[in-house]
């Protein structure tokens, strides 16, 4: 195996390691609360979908081309590369409209009680399954490409032009003006909610700063409702941060790919694009544990339960 390849899987293997158990922990978390409490609050439900959504990432991608480059399983053929990229393109777009859906429900959640933006947010929380329902189905058929260009890399016996080198596929575009209008597209639907996350994320930051200004050498009762609103802020604007940083780069690399008329002989660059948005989906759990008291508290217990539980299993066999 060439060193290049042992890279490749390692760096992977690495995004499979922290984003598989890390997802998995968040959504347990999630539905151990909704479980003990018999619901979810709205910011709950959006934080369990997104896991949902990046746990989708991480498996199907990450895990099946980590296998591959290790040559354990290898399920590239052609409906095999249909199916992974179609559902990795879906998942990832989803993971980030979802991002987008928290920022803005908790910019809306500081509206003040009575005004328009509060009565929208009584709305959203209403109808989240509906919003829900809607990002699957447009992210789904703004997806479809892949389920009619991608190619396993077996059919790579002749030079295709206007195909995007994925290491084990090709994504094959009938004309470069297809590819760049598929392309265009995809950009399209990163960077509108790009956009107005970080709008959300700077009218949280905004209204926190005052509320700071206002409650400052206080100390009354108020005190405990502003750190939650902090704690909160804190953790959408890490997520919208991590987001704009990872998916920005992968955007970059992406719009690169579209201008190169000759498909590309290396898969480093999709290789790396697939690596930074995979990077997202792995780290954002991270976030969601260390600032979320819901998902910290469930975790803890589930921690704790055990070894009471391996105890008594002991002495119940001594």
């Amino acid at each position: 195996m060439k060193s290049e390849e042992v890279v490749r899987g390692m760096l992977y293997l690495s995004l499979t390691v922290v984003g598989v158990p890390g997802n998995t922990a968040v959504i347990v978390a999630f539905l151990l609360a909704l479980y003990q409490e018999h619901q979810l609050l709205p910011a709950d439900a959006i934080v369990l979908h997104l896991a949902c959504a990046n746990l989708l990432v991480v498996g199907v991608r990450c895990l099946l081309e980590t296998l591959a480059t290790f040559r354990l399983v290898n399920i590239f053929g052609d409906t095999g590369c249909q199916g992974v990229i179609f559902v990795y393109r879906t998942s990832r777009s989803l993971s980030i409209w979802l991002t987008f859906v928290l920022s803005a429900y908790q910019c809306l959640s500081i509206a003040t009680p009575g005004s328009c933006w509060a009565s929208i947010r009584v709305l959203v929380a209403r109808y989240l399954a509906v919003i829900f329902l809607t990002l699957w189905v447009i992210n789904t058929s703004m997806s479809s490409a892949a389920i009619a260009f991608s190619l396993g890399s077996r059919n790579d016996s002749v030079n295709m032009q206007h195909s995007i080198n994925v290491q084990f596929c090709y994504v094959r575009f009938p004309t470069m003006q297809s590819k760049q209008v598929n392309g265009a597209v995809q950009v399209g639907r990163d960077v509108v909610p790009m956009g107005m996350m970080t709008l959300a994320s700077l009218v949280i930051l905004v209204f926190l700063y005052r509320y700071s200004q206002q409650v400052k050498g206080l100390r009354s009762s108020s005190g405990a409702s502003g750190g939650a609103e902090r704690r909160a802020a804190k953790a959408v604007v890490a997520l919208v941060t991590l987001y704009v940083v990872l998916y920005g780069v992968d955007n970059g690399l992406w719009v690169y790919t579209l201008t190169v008329r000759k498909t590309m002989s290396s898969s480093l660059i999709s290789d790396l694009r697939i690596f930074f948005s995979s990077l997202y989906a792995a780290l954002s759990p991270l976030v969601i544990i260390a600032t979320n008291r819901k998902v910290n508290s469930r975790l803890r217990c589930v921690v704790q339960e055990r070894p009471v539980q391996d105890k008594a299993t002991t002495l119940s066999t001594v």
